[in-house]
Order: structure tokens, then C-alpha cells, then sequence
């Protein structure tokens, strides 16, 4: 039988990031949620300066995919996608 922690631990090296498995589902966790929120708020933000919504919504949704399927590639990068989202909703604001 495969220990799993032995082998989450070996395959995304997090001790060797300093973590655990339980702060990295954490961190899933809070990520995926900062996604949904920008898949409606980019679009409503982008809608009021007269962008169809549904065009923006589809392009958001297209980047989210394409971001999350570069991070799939690459496991052990620290790359955080989720902080570029924010920050340009911090700069259109």
C-alpha cells in the first residue's frame, strides 16, 4: 500500500517548500475561491464600461482555463496566478 503523504510529499517536494498537505488544500481551497469571484466580477467590471458581459465572461473563463492548465505543468513553481487577477481588478477599479 502507497502512503500518500509520502508520496504528495515527494512528488510536490513540500518539505522542502517548508508546508504540509494540509496548508496546500488550504490554499486550493482559497485560490479556487478568489477564481470564482473574478469569473463574475471581471466581467461585471468590464460590462459597465460597455464590454458585452458574456464576451468577457467567456475570454475570463478561457484565461482561467489556460492559467490553470500552465500551473498543471508545472508543480513546483511558485507562480501565483490568482494575485495577477486581483491586482488588475485593483488597477481597473
Amino acid at each position: 500500500m502507497i502512503d500518500m503523504n509520502k508520496a504528495l510529499n515527494k512528488y510536490f517536494k513540500l518539505e522542502q517548500h517548508g508546508t504540509n498537505i494540509k496548508t496546500e488544500v488550504l490554499a486550493g481551497i482559497t485560490t479556487f475561491l478568489a477564481m470564482a469571484y473574478i469569473l463574475v466580477v471581471n466581467p461585471a467590471i468590464l460590462s459597465a464600461a460597455g464590454i458585452p458581459f458574456k464576451q468577457v465572461f467567456m475570454a475570463t473563463v478561457i484565461s482561467a482555463v489556460v492559467g490553470t492548465l500552465f500551473m498543471r505543468c508545472s508543480p513546483n513553481t511558485r507562480l501565483r496566478l490568482h494575485r495577477v487577477w486581483v491586482l488588475m481588478l485593483i488597477l481597473r477599479a
